[in-house]
């Protein structure tokens, strides 16, 4: 599966084979956007050299909280809020238009209400092996995910 970065490069997802990722839709102008991207730092910082990868995809289908063009929104992540992490091309999540990635997260690991993702930073964790292992809510702090995280990249393949 291939996808794009913020400048618009093709990524192939297999270039993260063999890591842990936490992939989210992400916003710059949400109310949990501020304290997201702060433990989303933290958590990269801290483990990225262990085989973790954090993947953020700008999404605007949630009260226009992404407005922006793709570089408006890098000058934001690398500005404001200093992430290192990759930043993707901005995509859809749900309905005809969403990328096959979530598509694909979506059915691995479904919500509450569905399949369906009900707000910015709605995050799944995904195993060395591309397995998808966890799904968590948009208000779950990303350091809650920690745990998670570490018998994730403790595990042997």
């Amino acid at each position: 599966m291939r996808i794009k970065d913020i400048r618009g490069n093709d990524v192939k997802l297999s270039e993260y084979a063999g890591k842990v990722l936490l992939i989210v839709n992400v916003a710059s102008q949400c109310g949990l956007t501020n304290s997201n991207y702060k433990e989303l730092n933290v958590l990269y910082d801290k483990y990225r050299q262990k085989g973790l990868e954090i993947l953020a995809f700008p999404c605007n289908q949630f009260a226009s909280q992404e407005p922006g063009s793709n570089e408006d929104i890098q000058e934001t992540v690398c500005t404001r809020f200093k992430a290192e992490f990759p930043i993707f091309d901005k995509i859809n999540v749900n309905g005809k238009d969403a990328a096959p990635l979530f598509k694909y997260l979506k059915s691995q690991k479904g919500g509450f209400l569905g399949d369906g993702i009900k707000w910015n930073f709605t995050k799944f964790l995904v195993d060395k092996d591309g397995k998808v292992v966890g799904r968590y809510a948009p208000t779950t702090s990303p350091l809650k995910i920690e745990n998670d995280i570490q018998k994730l990249l403790d595990a042997t393949t």
